[in-house]
């Protein structure tokens, strides 16, 4: 019965066959069925576009990356990175708006997020802990075979009888072995593991302990870890620079009218300020789409009917009325705040009349009225953090999906070097063994592959290093297998916990410095 009802569960996905679309199981797609995705829709498997229109996924899941990445029909280089490759959909994935048509390539465990959970099937390679423990296995061997051997030789020569003299030395041997070593090993890992259960560390594998004190690199994620893991509202400016409460109200109202799909964007800016809605009635809205990527509300306030737009910055410029010197001026500061990692969203309006209906052509001669910026800020305390474990002996490295100014930026904040970096293009042009010394040397990796990760780790640990690795997605649970100690958080989703060695339950760097 448990069954039947379970087979009535299943989830489904739409496939074009024989010329009609029809619904069937996930796991009777196979190669070159066609996909109809829509709004929603989970994938479920890898596939090529064929066809899409505002087809926007969430592939947080498979790259960490929180915002959703448009997909299209087209080519890219087979060395793109998999955040990169805007023609294709992965299993694990969904999708957040529009439609698409694909053809499924690879099913199963043939599938980027197949290969995930097969890397975790593996056996995890030996530890800094297990290293220690077979070598002093070797030791005792050794140190017994070297006893027997030289008791049994002086007792031969003394003219003792030598099958007693053999029995003696056996019996010696056995004495020598320390047949409670495994019980005194458990039960100091797991009075370690009660102390550190008091400081907000849970240790679900005991031989962890051992490598978590010996390590000496802590590779981590970036968001979350050394920043607060939350886009904040930086500040509100105008076109000259200037910090502009006007346009911080105009982003309020538009976000707090707007009815489109929920972001953290609108988030940031009503906790930054709330509006007084009861002062201004809302008359229409132009929704949010992918291809405009702006919207706009029209309010009546007591000044009068506003249409207020608030979209990415190349976007809403292109609406406004404004000289070409201005908008080169406009430009470069847009630019200078990009490059730094800081997200920036644009802020226009313009007067308009009260009517029943407005449409996208209502959208034309707007005057720009200045930036908001956001920021994922470096987390209290990280850069404190960070020059503890380095007086401990540990050196901290960034391994993430973000691009290379972001993570610049924020590692410059939290006093961080951010020469020493690599990409993950620069990671797939060095072979293992240039990996091996370019990995010592780098601080921050930066634009990389769950596969990369994994590659990293690996590489720190073929130099000698104790490696831990710090993460909270399923993109990082195979980098954590491969590390000597694994640390996830609380939050985490389940498989990044089960792969942990340590969850910790506060996301902060000093926790695991105590």
């Amino acid at each position: 019965a448990a069954s039947a009802l379970k087979a009535r569960i299943h989830v489904r996905a739409r496939v074009l066959r024989d010329g009609n679309v029809i619904e069937i199981p996930l796991n009777e797609i196979v190669p070159g069925d066609v996909l109809i995705l829509s709004a929603g829709s989970l994938v479920p498997a890898d596939a090529l576009l064929i066809e899409g229109s505002d087809c926007y996924v969430n592939e947080a899941t498979l790259t960490g990356e929180s915002f959703p990445v448009e997909k299209r029909p087209g080519l890219v280089l087979a060395a793109t990175r998999l955040a990169e490759r805007t023609n294709c959909v992965f299993a694990g994935s969904n999708v957040r708006s529009g439609t698409a048509r694909c053809i499924v390539v690879k099913t199963g465990p043939a599938t980027h997020f197949g290969s995930i959970a097969h890397r975790l099937s593996l056996r995890p390679p030996e530890t800094e802990f297990d290293r220690g423990i077979r070598r002093f296995g070797y030791l005792l061997t050794i140190a017994m075979l070297i006893i027997t051997l030289v008791v049994f030789a002086v007792h031969v020569l003394r003219g003792r009888p030598a099958i007693d003299t053999l029995l003696f030395a056996i019996a010696l041997a056995v004495g020598l072995s320390p047949e409670l070593l495994p019980a005194i090993l458990n039960v100091s890992l797991a009075r370690g593991a009660q102390a550190m259960a008091r400081r907000g560390v849970l240790v679900r594998r005991l031989n962890a302990i051992e490598n978590l004190g010996s390590m000496d690199i802590l590779c981590t994620d970036k968001t979350g870890t050394l920043t607060e893991g939350v886009v904040r509202l930086e500040g509100a400016y105008g076109p000259d620079g200037a910090y502009s409460t006007r346009v911080l109200e105009l982003a309020a109202i538009n976000a707090a009218t707007e009815t489109g799909l929920e972001n953290p964007l609108d988030d940031a800016i009503l906790q930054a300020c709330r509006p007084n809605l009861e002062a201004v009635e809302k008359l229409a809205e132009i929704p949010f789409d992918f291809m405009r990527k702006r919207v706009s509300v029209v309010v009546k306030t007591n000044t009068g009917a506003k249409l207020i737009t608030k979209g990415a910055f190349d976007h809403v410029m292109e609406i406004c009325t404004i000289d070409p010197e201005t908008r080169s001026g406009l430009d470069q500061r847009y630019q200078s705040w990009s490059n730094l990692g800081i997200r920036v969203v644009a802020i226009a309006w313009r007067d308009i009349e009260v009517r029943s209906a407005y449409s996208r052509e209502d959208e034309m001669g707007l005057v720009f009225c200045g930036f908001l910026t956001f920021l994922d800020r470096p987390k209290e305390g990280a850069a404190d953090a960070l020059a503890d474990l380095a007086r401990l002996g540990v050196s901290v490295k960034v391994i993430t999906g973000d691009n290379r100014f972001v993570a610049g930026h924020v590692a410059q904040l939290v006093g961080m070097r951010s020469s020493r970096m690599l990409t993950g293009a620069d990671l797939d042009n060095l072979h293992d063994e240039a990996l091996w010394h370019a990995a010592e040397q780098t601080d921050l990796f930066v634009e990389v592959d769950p596969n990369q990760k994994e590659r990293i780790i690996l590489s720190l640990r073929k130099m000698g290093h104790v490696v831990g690795f710090l993460g909270d997605g399923v993109n990082d649970a195979p980098a954590m297998h491969s590390a000597d100690t694994s640390l996830s958080v609380e939050q985490a989703v389940d498989v990044a916990r089960q792969a942990a060695d340590f969850v910790l339950l506060e996301r902060r760097l000093d926790v695991v410095r105590y």
